[in-house]
């Protein structure tokens, strides 16, 4: 093959597959006395390995593990598919508890407010296992929004800015990043929103897991493919 038949097969263009083979993704290629590449099945399976996996790890680990199967022993390319699987695995665990816990959070009655009920940052980021910084900087990217002691000036939480930190918590844990976060939260302020968009948040992390996953197990088949033929040799 050449580097546009690769190219087309993969859906890359011409300079990307170059650059995989210069950045040692595919194996070294034999040239024609005019210079032109010639690409084998080693060099497709290689590309269409590292595009599956770069969505399920990313282009630098995906990287490492296909260079990982042609500099051998097969043993450190397959601890390092382990790897990802384990760390999709806790992702996936993280995931699950954090739609039980946004699910029972969203639908707890807020009842009347008192004073008294307002939390401290200490408190409050004793309650939930984290740092009162992380409390700070939640109110800084406007994700968690206190109120303020009349006297002192301190951060105060009531039950409801409670209930927004905790739900903020729970999506962190899961994966959802700031900038999502930051325009999902106003919504989740409005009575009866917050349960269904919470739910609906989750869900749309879910299908990233879920695609990550399947990437892992597409690549994970291209890179059998490379193996096979290696270890069947005497």
């Amino acid at each position: 093959m050449r580097t546009a038949d690769v190219a087309r097969r993969v859906g890359y263009s011409v300079q990307q597959v170059r650059n995989l083979e210069r950045d040692g993704v595919l194996p070294p290629v034999t040239r024609t006395a005019a210079g032109h590449r010639i690409y084998g099945e080693a060099h497709l399976r290689s590309a269409v390995a590292y595009r599956a996996l770069a969505v399920g790890v990313g282009p630098v680990e995906a990287k490492e593990i296909v260079r990982a199967i042609h500099q051998g022993p097969a043993g450190r390319a397959l601890a390092l598919l382990d790897a990802a699987h384990a760390r999709l695995h806790e992702d996936r665990t993280r995931l699950r508890q954090a739609q039980d816990a946004a699910r029972a959070i969203s639908s707890e009655p807020m009842g009347d407010v008192r004073a008294s009920d307002a939390m401290s940052v200490s408190e409050l980021a004793a309650a939930l296992g984290v740092r009162p910084s992380t409390l700070r900087h939640w109110h800084a990217e406007a994700l968690v929004l206190p109120d303020r002691d009349p006297v002192r000036g301190t951060r105060r939480y009531t039950p409801a800015q409670v209930r927004d930190a905790r739900i903020v918590h729970q999506l962190r844990k899961a994966g959802y990043r700031i900038a999502p976060l930051r325009a999902l939260m106003p919504q989740l302020r409005h009575p009866g929103r917050a349960a269904e968009d919470v739910v609906s948040a989750l869900a749309g992390r879910d299908a990233q897991v879920t695609a990550r996953s399947q990437a892992l197990l597409d690549g994970a088949a291209a890179l059998s493919a490379l193996l096979c033929p290696r270890d069947q040799r005497p």
